[in-house]
């Protein structure tokens, strides 16, 4: 397992709903705006040079059940860059055997945040391989697809995750998901301070001044979903954006 994000990059999301790319407002289901084939969308963002891709099974977020595993397969099979997943992953079997298919990291959220030594069981035989997902709503974390407040601070759950053994930390703002309104990175920074580990940063972007923002911020990585299948800019805009 190599280090995460070595250098910063742009993470385009495929987040999947019955099978098809979506992008919801503020992860709330009935906002989607649907965008189309998983493996065609994959295959795009690898094409205009994506080296890391970040796939959701949404139903499985919301759910706790991996509805789109069929469309992830697919996905992994039909690229060849590392492929980071979250969504529906409960157990520390459930990692394992997607880990075991190829997938590069697993995203733990709710899994994490109920039974937090799911996190040492996964990484003691699969060093560096989970990324845990914080997302915070008005400064504290929310789970089961944002819908519950758990009063941790994300910043003091993300250090207890890194002593856990998770390789990297993904940070969802979710007060600006979606929205194509900016970002916020007091939070975000405050997160990046707390760890030695990747942080990746996520939610809100809307402009290739937001991506240099959260960059500034410290965080080794941004998610970029609905900006880049509006156009707003194109990934590899982004990428130029933060060349140093």
């Amino acid at each position: 397992m190599t280090e995460a994000f070595p250098t910063f990059e742009v993470v385009p999301a495929v987040d999947m709903q019955d099978g098809e790319v979506v992008q919801l407002v503020q992860g709330e289901r009935g906002t989607e705006t649907r965008y189309g084939d998983p493996v065609e969308a994959a295959e795009r963002w690898v094409d205009e040079g994506a080296e890391t891709l970040h796939l959701v099974d949404l139903d499985g977020a919301f759910e706790g059940d991996r509805k789109n595993a069929e469309a992830v397969e697919a996905v992994v099979d039909a690229v060849d860059v590392p492929v980071q997943l979250g969504g529906g992953i409960r157990s520390a079997d459930d990692a394992v055997e997607l880990l075991e298919l190829g997938v590069e990291r697993v995203i733990l959220g709710t899994a994490a945040v109920e039974n937090p030594d799911v996190v040492s069981e996964i990484s003691e035989s699969h060093p560096g391989s989970v990324m845990v997902s914080l997302d915070a709503k008005d400064g504290e974390v929310v789970v089961s697809g944002w819908t519950e407040g758990t009063g941790l601070d994300p910043a003091e759950a993300a250090a207890r995750y890194e002593d856990l053994g998770a390789g990297a930390i993904l940070f969802t703002d979710v007060d600006v998901e979606g929205q194509l309104e900016g970002v916020q990175t007091d939070v975000t920074r405050r997160v990046v301070d707390a760890v030695d580990i990747p942080v990746v940063a996520s939610g809100g972007v809307a402009s290739l001044p937001d991506i240099r923002a959260l960059k500034e911020a410290g965080a080794a990585a941004v998610v970029v979903g609905t900006a880049l299948y509006e156009g707003a800019f194109t990934l590899g805009e982004a990428q130029e954006a933060v060349r140093e």
